[in-house]
């Protein structure tokens, strides 16, 4: 199981709760994870496609393609910045 924990007027809307514990099989991929119930999570792929999430993996600063296991706490953010266009400065 893996808490998510959402954050930011721009991506609460995309969500039903702000904190959720999801299973978790194996080790995906953050965006493989989110891809994966597009249900809960369809709304933040906008977002994730864009460059402009933010993703954090037990309090540490992460990438879309960083995989995630099983006990792991995943924050998400809305990060904009023009001159970086996007968070891209951590998505490559």
């Amino acid at each position: 199981m893996v808490i998510v924990r959402v954050f930011g007027q721009n991506l609460l809307p995309c969500v039903e709760d702000e904190e959720m514990e999801c299973e978790v099989t194996g080790t995906p991929t953050v965006r493989g994870f989110l891809e994966g119930d597009t249900e809960k999570f369809g709304g933040l792929l906008e977002f994730l496609n864009k460059g402009e999430l933010m993703v954090t993996i037990n309090q540490k600063i992460s990438t879309q393609e960083a995989t995630i296991k099983d006990g792991d706490t995943l924050k998400f953010t809305h990060q904009f910045n023009p001159t970086m266009e996007g968070a891209m400065w951590h998505n490559p």
